[in-house]
């Protein structure tokens, strides 16, 4: 059943794929395929590297919290996790493959799956709380100088993006210190459970329920009550998202393109970002395609536009599956 879920989300994605690639192709393909071509080298290695800084910066984002639990946990475990990770949440929808995948690993190198469950959470947490913090300060800038041409649709597509990571937030918040109302919440499911036969043993199932409640709380108050801890992941995972939303502006610059600077390419990608929030296809394709075409089109036009898009497509979500493949493949089955 997972395995043709898996295959399905596969389908998806390259018919999804496909139809991008011909609508984007379909008018200028000669005059697009000569701008990829004609592309700086120069220019192309550096978008390259700043998606391998923005993968590696997760990765170390993710060891920081690891490393408080398993302080012997190293860093190069920690890059193949999160490569690995990329290509799972490259083929399911709204990213939720890896997380799982992240904990099953962790408890293959000792780590229980309370532990591990309380370490992707605190991860996730920090990773939504940047994320969040980025668009707040690209929503406030574009407010106040109006360098982006929004459609209506495309504004309210934003705020709804804006608003579900916002509420995703403040939901891991509650989980994470609402102990008396997730206690509450576990009791009056485990008492439904054991009435429709599916709980045994409601004494041992409630404790072990209570136990993991206990350990994230503590786990998620020692992640904000330790400041350093706080300020050195959020630096990482802002950092992170930075690296990837001035992809656009190297490409472009590559492109010959220089009437876009590098807060324009953060604002535009950010934006871009805050539609692909919910899209229910793997990878966000279609939508965050559609994003890049609309926001950019404030700097640029015509076969160049395309190119770009083509182009970051492919390096900000298919260069990660492929890498997160090709780590996949070098682990023991």
């Amino acid at each position: 059943m997972k395995k043709r879920k898996q295959l399905i989300n596969i389908i998806l994605l390259l018919l999804f794929t496909f139809l991008v690639l011909f609508f984007s192709l379909k008018d200028n393909y000669e005059s697009i395929i000569h701008e990829i071509i004609n592309l700086k080298v120069s220019w192309f290695f550096l978008s390259i590297g700043l998606v391998l800084v923005s993968l590696l910066l997760k990765a170390y984002s993710l060891h920081t919290v690891i490393k408080e639990i398993k302080p012997e946990y190293t860093v190069k475990k920690a890059i193949h996790l999160t490569f690995i990770t990329q290509f799972f949440n490259a083929i399911t929808p709204f990213s939720t493959g890896g997380q799982p995948f992240q904990i099953y690993t962790l408890k293959k190198d000792g780590i229980t799956v309370t532990n591990g469950t309380n370490i992707i959470m605190q991860n996730f947490i920090v990773y939504q709380i940047a994320l969040v913090f980025l668009g707040i300060l690209t929503v406030l800038y574009n407010s106040y100088f109006h360098i982006l041409k929004e459609a209506v649709i495309l504004k309210k597509l934003v705020v709804i993006g804006f608003l579900v990571n916002t509420v995703v937030v403040l939901f891991l918040f509650l989980i994470a210190f609402g102990k008396r109302l997730n206690t509450f919440i576990i009791t009056k499911g485990i008492n439904i459970l054991e009435k429709i036969k599916l709980v045994k043993d409601k004494e041992r199932t409630q404790k072990n329920w209570n136990t993991y409640i206990s350990n994230f709380h503590q786990g998620a108050k020692t992640l904000f009550l330790d400041k350093k801890l706080f300020i050195k992941t959020f630096t990482q995972n802002f950092a992170s998202l930075l690296c990837l939303y001035l992809v656009p502006y190297t490409i472009l610059c590559g492109m010959k393109v220089y009437n876009i600077s590098m807060v324009q390419s953060v604002v535009a990608s950010s934006y871009t970002m805050l539609i692909g929030a919910f899209v229910p296809i793997p990878g966000g394709t279609g939508g965050l395609e559609y994003g890049y075409l609309k926001f950019f089109s404030s700097f640029i036009t015509g076969p160049i536009l395309n190119a770009s898009m083509l182009l970051w497509r492919s390096l900000t979500y298919y260069l990660g599956l492929l890498i997160g493949a090709i780590a996949l493949n070098t682990k023991r089955k």
